[in-house]
């Protein structure tokens, strides 16, 4: 992809709004806004943002599993598994 194709000023967007949705919608490819000649925003499809998101969020567990780990707030899976089996038994019980 080559944002070099992507970079349009604002009143392009204004003009042809309805065009670049669509093709946006169907290249998946993002837009990149000017404004006095400056890139100021980034316009893209639904499709990717929420991939996006997706991925933020996945990075985010994985960061703060790692820092878990670094911590030694981790405990062996079978020990994992024989607490929660514990829980649960103390919730029927109760």
């Amino acid at each position: 992809m080559l944002f070099q194709e992507s970079i349009k000023p604002i009143s392009y967007v204004k003009a042809h709004a309805a065009d670049i949705i669509r093709d946006m919608a169907e290249s998946r490819t993002p837009i990149i806004i000017t404004q006095n000649g400056e890139a100021t925003a980034v316009l893209q499809d639904i499709a990717s943002y929420e991939e996006l998101q997706e991925s933020l969020a996945l990075l985010k567990i994985l960061a703060l599993s790692r820092k878990d780990v670094e911590e030694g707030r981790v405990k062996p899976a079978e020990q994992a598994f024989t607490d929660i089996k514990e829980k649960i038994r103390v919730r029927r019980q109760g």
